[in-house]
């Protein structure tokens, strides 16, 4: 029988340890005595576990910081590095320095003889030379418990500060966190220029239900490339943008950008003033623009140098830009968004952009910008089945597809989805300053059965054709935005007769749904009627002319904007002058008495670049407006500046007098004189301020002038001047005008007790006010 071996002492234990210690590769200088390593326990080995190596090379580990960095063990703190590529990876802790042991496919390891982990870096040599680094994986989350609660919840309304690329100092260590919602990823790395595009060694961890994956690398800063790239649930594996990104590359290169903004804003009285009226109750005059198109090659801060000065002199109150978040294809006109929190690069930084906003605050201008939320390509680098699965598309196809436009729609009903749009709401008016979202493709959103046949469509649980989740989402959006952003106004592209889009969200009207919440509606029934109408050739009028008149049926059923949008002069539609019947000098009278009646109806004025010195051809966002036109060497010259003078001076009575904005949405500030004289071509009517002072608006759309043409009006005032008439000589007309004050005379007429005689010119808007 074998006699058992003596009991090693304690001292005999502390012995064997370093000795074992001691046969691995030792560090260069000797341990700090004041720091003995723990004795009581056999040290076990550092290098990492099979299992973990083989998550971890896949792509596919949820915790790579509870392998990797340093971690207190028996025997010492054990030190892991993956470093693919690397010859050798030494720790450096003070004056300690430890070349870990090579474990193969980029794995090195090492145990330190310490007692608790120390403040470290890593030398890492490759075959170039050595890069002294931080580790990235000794470092605590850099989310929060409350993010990441607000995450789940789908209410953070400030997700672009949770989620991206941010340069940040963590720790006391600067560099960029990252931050991807990707719940059903198996893992995700981050890649970029700063690693040669191989994100092997950058795998993130998953921080819980969230399905938000994090990592900070230290030493990365402002303007690095990077991807996020996904191991799918099937094992495969995608290289994708960052939804969150705040800038990228230029098209069609899709990598996104870190960036920092160092704007450093000027319009604090802008600001500080918007919210002081109403918008319904304020003057709403929108010049709408195609950045890149309006003067083609010019840079955001170029345009700033040139757009608000060319705004301002013609008299709009605000500017509407078609969409500037980031898309792939320019023929899109930026209605089909990849990049939803950055502005398009095509034309600069996001800081180029908010100078360009500043600009126009300081030169008294709003800037509206529209918004997509409807639907988002199918790009393979983009948002669709971004983790590998349906994530921000609906998961059901029939749900997911628009059938229109090739693209997908957003799932509406999964909170994170709604957290992200509405916080994408949320963050161009925080951030960029901007004063307004038009809301682009509210119809398509809000019924189920938009451009469906039928057997293409489920309905919703009470078996109606509403898209409830949508309903819900547009309400949550539309109240966040009114919350948080004072004075900002939402404005809703919505083309059918969905009950209650301007409506408050609290308010139910008779279909039981709340209202939308928008602050205004485009008034595409206005719209398509008028441009009807001046279309047919005067002789043909009399037989239409419930086209001019039907919009009073329900002008105010909501707080409406009257637009001649870049839709209406594209694709065959002709420019607003082409679409007028008649020669030349027709065109042009038709065209600036079509104005004189859009600016005097109720409701706010919209109109697209180029039509306000009645440029013949369609829009090309290739070309942009015809500028020569306006060459004084061009000898037609004279008849474009006129129909733009016109405009200018429409804006100019327009904000000088409250009657034509005052009470746009209160039936008391309209009054028709005439609204049946069809055979005629005549269009008589007052708007009221909100003390009751009155402007006359006369249009008379046919081509002959009419002598003492009586009307009747209100005997309480005692006498009328002109303040526009659209066939001036200096727009180009006639000059058919009423230099003379015209007093009533006690002539009954139109039901009133007073009338005036007034000569009428030819295809032309008169307005007078009280003398």
């Amino acid at each position: 029988m074998t006699p058992k071996a003596p009991k090693e002492s304690k001292a005999q234990k502390e012995a064997t340890a370093r000795k074992k210690a001691a046969a691995r590769k030792a560090p260069a200088r000797e341990v700090p005595p004041q720091a003995p390593a723990p004795a009581a326990e056999a040290a076990v080995s550092p290098a990492v576990d099979a299992g973990d190596r083989a998550r971890l090379r896949a792509g596919t580990h949820h915790d790579p910081h509870s392998v990797l960095g340093a971690h207190p063990v028996p025997g010492g703190v054990a030190v892991r590095a993956f470093r693919p590529h690397a010859r050798a990876v030494t720790v450096v802790a003070g004056e300690l320095r430890s070349d870990l042991h090579d474990d193969g496919d980029g794995f090195f390891s090492g145990l330190l003889p310490l007692a608790e982990v120390p403040a470290y870096r890593l030398l890492v040599t490759y075959d170039g030379g050595v890069h002294e680094t931080e580790d990235a994986y000794r470092f605590l989350p850099t989310l929060g418990e409350l993010d990441l609660h607000l995450i789940g919840e789908g209410r953070h309304e400030q997700l672009w500060q949770a989620l991206g690329a941010h340069v940040t100092t963590h720790q006391g260590v600067t560099g960029t966190r990252f931050a991807v919602w990707a719940p059903n990823a198996r893992g995700v790395r981050v890649s970029g220029g700063f690693n040669f595009w191989d994100g092997t060694g950058f795998p993130m961890r998953s921080l819980g239900a969230t399905g938000v994956w994090e990592l900070f690398v230290p030493g990365i800063g402002e303007g690095e490339l990077y991807k996020f790239e996904i191991t799918r649930p099937d094992g495969s594996r995608t290289l994708r943008a960052d939804p969150l990104a705040r800038r990228t590359e230029v098209p069609p290169a899709t990598s996104s950008i870190v960036d920092a903004s160092h704007h450093e804003w000027g319009d604090a009285e802008w600001l500080a003033h918007r919210a002081d009226t109403p918008v319904h109750e304020a003057p709403f005059s929108v010049y709408e623009v195609h950045l890149p198109s309006w003067r083609p090659g010019l840079s955001y801060r170029q345009l700033a140098e040139e757009l608000p000065a060319y705004v301002r002199e013609l008299g709009f109150t605000h500017v509407e830009l078609m969409p500037v978040a980031e898309h792939p294809f320019g023929g899109s006109w930026g209605y089909q968004v990849t990049g939803f929190y950055a502005p398009t690069a095509r034309l600069g930084t996001p800081d180029d952009f908010k100078y360009l906003v500043d600009r126009l605050h300081q030169a008294g201008i709003g800037v509206l910008m529209d918004w997509v939320p409807a639907h988002f390509p199918r790009d393979d680098w983009a948002l669709a089945e971004f983790d590998g699965r349906p994530l921000y598309e609906h998961h059901d196809p029939l749900r997911a597809a628009h059938p229109d436009w090739g693209t997908l729609e957003f799932d509406f009903g999964r909170r994170e989805v709604r957290n992200f749009l509405v916080a994408n709401a949320v963050y161009w008016c925080e951030e960029f300053h901007i004063d307004g979202l038009r809301v682009d493709a509210v119809a398509s959103m809000l019924y189920l059965d938009y451009s469906r046949e039928p057997g293409q469509w489920k309905p919703n649980e009470h078996g109606g054709r509403e898209n409830l989740d949508a309903v819900a989402f547009l309400q949550e959006m539309n109240a966040t935005v009114y919350r948080r952003c004072p004075g900002v106004v939402t404005v809703a592209e919505e083309s059918t007769a969905w009950d209650g889009v301007t409506r408050p969200t609290h308010h139910r009207g008779p279909s039981g749904f709340g209202g939308l919440g928008f602050g205004l509606k485009w008034n595409m029934g206005w719209m398509h009627d008028s441009l009807q109408y001046m279309s047919h050739d005067p002789v043909h009028r009399r037989h239409h002319h419930h086209e001019m008149t039907f919009s009073m049926v329900y002008a105010y059923s909501e707080n409406y904007v009257l637009p001649i949008s870049h839709d209406e002069v594209v694709h065959g539609k002709r420019s607003l002058v082409s679409k007028m019947p008649g020669d030349w000098w027709q065109q042009r009278a038709n065209l600036r008495a079509y104005l004189g009646f859009m600016w005097a109806h109720p409701g706010k004025q919209l109109l697209f670049m180029g039509q306000e010195f009645a440029q013949g051809a369609e829009w090309s966002e290739a070309r942009g407006p015809d500028w020569w036109l306006l060459d004084p060497a061009y000898g037609a010259e004279a008849d474009h500046r006129g129909v733009r003078d016109l405009v200018r001076d429409l804006n100019a009575v327009y904000r000088a007098t409250p009657a034509l904005w005052q009470r746009d949405t209160d039936p008391a500030g309209f009054e028709w004189i005439v609204g049946d004289a069809a055979d005629d071509n005549v269009l008589a009517f007052l708007r009221h301020d909100a003390e009751g002072t009155p402007l006359l608006a006369v249009c008379h759309l046919s081509p002959v002038v009419r002598h003492d043409y009586r009307l009747g009006v209100p005997e309480e005032v005692p006498a009328w001047v002109q303040v526009l008439n659209t066939d001036a000589a200096r727009y180009g007309g006639g000059d058919v005008i009423h230099p003379d004050v015209v007093k009533p005379e006690p002539h009954p007429w139109h039901g009133r007790p007073a009338s005036i005689r007034l000569t009428l010119p030819p295809l032309a808007t008169v307005w007078l006010r009280p003398a």
